[in-house]
Order: structure tokens, then sequence, then C-alpha cells
């Protein structure tokens, strides 16, 4: 068995959508299949259902499954689906499976959030989920600066179909090494903190990145992707100084606006609402309107 098609995915702008809420607090699924559309329509390829910028932790079961669903329905054959699992083994087991059942192609294991993490159980948690959906290509979401590349390769020695990582460290430096230590040819690697890292971890090896931003601004990000493609490093850094203050609002405060920054433009520009769930939190006026400004100057 091969995973051309999922490595293939991986190497591109992987779209992390946001998760729309009607007023009455559920999920607005008419304006997350339009969402949808206007990705897939601006030629975005890969999507990730119930990724961190989905609000992942803060959904339901229930509306995790939804999410993923309406995904897939919407998507078709026009993109990959990334889905993203994660919580206990059980849960995130049953969501892969699910995921397969509708169809995806690949998930994505999102960092296990325990306090007590030791790099053999990381292997063990990773391991169960990749042998219960062996025909999916499985991406492992890295926040753990401890974790060494060793044991990623360890992992892959298990299950070929580890297919790519989403490494989202927040040092370029270990990022290379890593890959590295895991095998750079081995992996697709995937910037894992978007278009702001983009450009320093593909110099280190990355082929691929995530966005939140792409929800606002889908053709930003492919301007970014294609700069990077070519190795036009200066032609990233311009999208990179575009998208500065957007991104450092998303990055303040440990990251605690990083949806309702998205959220917050997605409303500027009358897509769907500005509302995130706790532990997120809404903007301050102040920044609101610094957000709707910045939109405002992209000429979306």
């Amino acid at each position: 068995m091969t995973f051309e098609t999922q490595r293939a995915a991986l190497a591109d702008v992987v779209a992390i959508p946001v998760t729309p809420f009607a007023e009455d607090g559920s999920v607005a699924r008419d304006t997350h299949r339009a969402l949808l559309r206007r990705l897939l329509d601006a030629g975005i390829t890969t999507l990730t259902p119930n990724g961190n910028t989905g609000e992942f932790y803060a959904l339901t079961p229930e509306e995790r499954r939804l999410v993923a669903e309406l995904t897939v329905a919407e998507a078709g054959d026009r993109a990959v689906i990334l889905a993203g699992v994660g919580h206990d083994l059980p849960t995130a087991i049953a969501s892969a499976r699910h995921a397969r059942d509708l169809g995806a192609r690949m998930v994505m294991v999102h960092q296990p959030v325990h306090p007590y993490i030791s790099a053999a159980g990381w292997v063990d948690y990773h391991r169960a989920i990749a042998e219960s959906v062996p025909g999916l290509g499985v991406v492992p979401y890295i926040r753990d600066d401890r974790l060494p590349g060793a044991r990623l390769a360890e992992l892959a020695d298990h299950c070929p179909n580890v297919v790519g990582v989403k490494y989202a460290v927040p040092d370029a430096a270990r990022f290379a090494a890593f890959a590295r230590d895991a095998g750079l040819d081995r992996f697709v690697w995937v910037a894992g903190l978007a278009e702001p890292y983009a450009p320093s971890y593909f110099s280190a090896g990355a082929t691929g990145f995530t966005s939140g931003l792409v929800n606002v601004a889908p053709a930003v990000s492919l301007t970014m992707r294609e700069a990077l493609r070519t190795g036009d490093y200066p032609a990233a850094m311009k999208v990179w100084e575009q998208i500065r203050r957007f991104e450092e609002l998303r990055a303040a405060h440990g990251s605690a606006h990083n949806v309702t920054v998205v959220k917050e433009a997605l409303a500027a520009l009358g897509l769907c609402r500005g509302e995130v769930r706790p532990p997120s939190g809404q903007l301050p006026e102040d920044e609101r309107a610094e957000v709707a400004a910045i939109v405002a100057g992209w000429s979306l």
C-alpha cells in the first residue's frame, strides 16, 4: 500500500477551517459549508476538520463528528481530508474510524494534553491509533519540544502509515535537528505554526504549512506557498510582512486569541459570527477594530 496522494496533500497549504456557531450556540451547518466552499473555490485542496482553529477541544463528541461529516460532504473529491482526532485513546480510535468510514484519507493526531507524558507512552498512543486505521495516512501533531526524533522513527518502524508530521515547536533549529534525527526524507514535514514560521521551516526541510489565516485570505496563503515552492524567500517574506500584525494578534498572550482573531476577521467580512467558546474569549474593542482595518487593507 502506498500513500503518495496523502503525502502530496501534506506538501501544500493545510487549511484548518473554523467552526462557526449559530446564535443559539450550535454549529452553524450552512455557514460552515459556505466557508468550506469558499476555501475550495479558492484552490485549497487539503482540509483539516477538528483542528485547533476549529476549536477541537471546545466541541462535544457529537459536534466533532458533525464537523467531520460536513467537511467530507462539502469537499467531495475536491480536497483530501485530514481529520483531527485526539483525547483519550478509545475516543481517538473511534474518531479515526469514523473519519475513515466517511471517506477521509488521513488523520491528524492532536498532541496529547495529559500532564504525564512519557516518550514511550507517546509512541504507544500514536501506534494504537495508527494500527486501528492502517489504510489511512497518520500525521502526529508535535508540540512537545522534549520528544526526540528517534521516537518518531520508532513509531514509523511499527506503522508505515505514519506519513507526515505537523511540527509546531517554535524553534526552527530544533525542528531541523528533530527532522534529521527522525528521517528527513521519510516523512512529509508540515510547518505546524503556519505562515509566520513557514519560511524558516521550509529552509530546514518542510514542504507544507498549516494555516488558520487561509479562512480569511486564501489567496495570501497560496501566494506564500508558491513563493516557498520556488525557493523565492524574498517573495515569501513580503507575504510574511503583510500578515505580520494579524498573526501577532493571534499569538499574543500565549495565543489566547488565536481563533478569535480569525473569526473576528470573518465577521468583519460578513462571513460568519465572531463568537468563540470558552476557554477562548472575545477581543477587546480596540483589537476588534484593528483586525477589521487589517482585513480591509487586504482588499479581499
